[in-house]
């Protein structure tokens, strides 16, 4: 479907008026100004930008965090601002579809107001809006785009890899997608996107042995008369939070002083404009912004920041604007850049929530994912429970979600505790729902999904927390991971995320009473980073789990005692645990 803008929003004040693709139970048409996705073109250079959209081809429910901590600089500042602080800092009006986009509040009410979010033909039919009239703008992939569904997994990303094709995307970097191996990875870029035209271009990927560039550091393109570079930056720490023997021959890292030489080799090759498509996430970048010089914007992803304007950032040669384009499909950016003597004189940015409800789905997208999801689709909807509570992912110590999961492994295992990684990803549910093994799947599709149950000391438990606590709240950035903390059940404790690593994580319990660390505990987990492991999938532990629970409610958050940041924190709001 090919709309200029005027037919566009023609058939965004048809629907409006007749109720046509709204949800029968909202009032979307009513809520939201006909003109929402009316951005006129600004400037002569555009970028669109959608990132961590985790293989979600279908409309969904994601709930936005309501604790976002900061520590050392980042403390109150983008992106570690949630909730009713963030609608301020941002002038986004409370109850709007705006405030529904990027925040969590009143979510429930407000997801049955205004509809679900993302789903790839709904995208489509924005990308193509948004193009027609920005002539030769570029459809940027900021990655974790083939992880993250049942579908994406069991076709070996290939349902993902042909939609992105069919999207438009031209340049793309990863992070997940190296959890299908080396060799997979190799295969989609040297086939499928090499005859697509898609650029993969990741500057901080090296070969182990020599240092050769693995993928393109960047490439170059012409804008309507402009040259412009994208530098890609993987995800720096790929072989620490993912398998290391599944790129076995690559390294990565953060590499600033690689990303200096190839900001440099692309202006001495007459790049007017240069661009970074990073996934390091929102505080990596904003240092690396501080300590590069020449880079014009970096499109961010990673943290799954759904960040309103860029922040701007000064270095010793300019300014590097800074953004994060959110997650799961919900948000696609849209940077316009008025290029005059060789260098962007002004931009103008929007990161377009992608409403369902509002945006209609473009026929040919909508009948590949059909096409793609029917072998599957009774597998995908098999009931496996009903939720009476609201499930959800995000957030840096816990989700109701992530309760079920450790819940679940604690039961089945007969463990003490029980460890689940800290992901970002995941798909939300409102209370009524039925969880469909699609919906399980959201939560766990990911290449080694093994259930382990070891015996540890109560020393080696708090090793592991304080471990992960560094990774999220260390105060230097390129020390940070980017994950949030270890989902944990069946242990309660007290977190002070401004202590120094080791010092985190005290007064730790297990069934109420002190962790001993000489004593021994049985503890359960999934996800194991390392070679060969074995045991049951994640998906089948929970499935029987649920099957025989028939109705999850009452779900009790194990959440922390949180020490040491205050209670005025625009980092946090309605927390359910003591916070001092």
């Amino acid at each position: 479907m090919h709309m200029n803008r005027r037919e566009f929003l023609q058939l965004l004040a048809v629907a409006a008026a007749s109720g046509m693709a709204l949800d029968s139970r909202s009032a979307l048409a009513g809520k939201a100004p006909a003109n929402f996705y009316d951005v006129p073109r600004h400037g002569n250079v555009s970028f669109l930008h959608f990132t961590d959209c985790h293989a979600q081809l279908l409309p969904i429910w994601f709930r936005e965090p309501n604790v976002n901590l900061g520590v050392g600089e980042a403390v109150g500042k983008v992106p570690h601002i949630v909730g009713r602080d963030l609608l301020k800092a941002y002038r986004i009006k409370p109850g709007s579809a705006e405030a529904h986009a990027f925040t969590y509040l009143d979510f429930t009410e407000a997801a049955k107001l205004y509809g679900k979010v993302g789903g790839f033909a709904h995208l489509k039919t924005l990308v193509d809006t948004m193009r027609a009239q920005r002539p030769g703008a570029l459809l940027l992939d900021g990655g974790d785009t083939w992880q993250g569904s049942a579908t994406s997994l069991w076709t070996n990303a290939q349902d993902m890899v042909d939609a992105c094709i069919k999207l438009g995307v031209n340049i793309m970097t990863p992070h997940w997608e190296s959890t299908f191996g080396a060799e997979r990875v190799m295969e989609i870029v040297n086939k499928d996107f090499r005859n697509a035209d898609v650029d993969f271009v990741a500057q901080n990927v090296v070969t182990n042995d020599f240092g050769d560039q693995v993928f393109k550091p960047y490439v170059m393109k012409e804008q309507n008369g402009v040259k412009i570079a994208v530098i890609g930056q993987a995800f720096p720490y790929t072989p620490i939070a993912n398998p290391r023997w599944m790129v076995p021959d690559w390294s990565f890292g953060i590499r600033d002083d690689g990303m200096q030489k190839w900001v440099d080799d692309a202006r001495a090759k007459g790049a007017q404009v240069v661009v970074v498509l990073s996934h390091n996430g929102m505080d990596v970048d904003l240092k690396m912004a501080s300590r590069v010089t020449g880079i014009d914007a970096i499109f961010g992803g990673h943290t799954h920041d759904g960040v309103p304007q860029p922040v701007q950032v000064k270095n010793a040669k300019g300014v590097t604007l800074v953004t994060n384009a959110g997650s799961n499909g919900k948000f696609l950016g849209v940077m316009d850049f008025e290029v005059r003597n060789k260098r962007v004189v002004s931009y103008k940015y929007r990161l377009l929530p992608v409403f369902s409800n509002l945006l209609p789905a473009d026929p040919e997208m909508a009948a590949f994912i059909q096409n793609v999801r029917a072998p599957y689709e009774a597998r995908l909807n098999e009931k496996l429970a009903v939720t009476d509570d609201f499930l959800y992912r995000r957030g840096n110590f816990n989700g109701t979600w992530d309760q079920v999961l450790v819940d679940a492994l604690m039961e089945v295992k007969g463990a003490d505790a029980a460890f689940s990684p800290g992901f970002r990803w995941g798909t939300t549910l409102l209370p009524g729902d039925p969880i469909t093994m699609e919906r399980l799947m959201d939560q766990t599709a990911i290449t080694y999904p093994e259930t382990t149950l070891n015996t540890m000391t109560g020393e080696t438990i708090k090793t592991i927390m304080e471990d992960v606590c560094d990774n999220l709240f260390n105060a230097d950035p390129y020390y940070q991971q980017g994950g949030d903390m270890v989902r944990v059940g069946g242990i309660e404790y007290t977190v002070n995320p401004n202590a120094r690593i080791g010092r985190r994580i005290t007064d730790m319990r297990i069934k109420g009473k002190p962790v001993e660390a000489d004593k021994t505990y049985k503890v359960a987990g999934w996800a194991p980073v390392a070679e060969g492991a074995e045991g049951e999938p994640i998906w089948d532990v929970v499935a029987g789990y649920l099957r025989d629970r028939k109705v999850i409610k009452g779900v009790k958050l194990n959440t922390p005692k949180i020490v040491g940041v205050g209670t005025r924190n625009p980092g946090i709001a309605d927390y359910p645990g003591t916070l001092s």
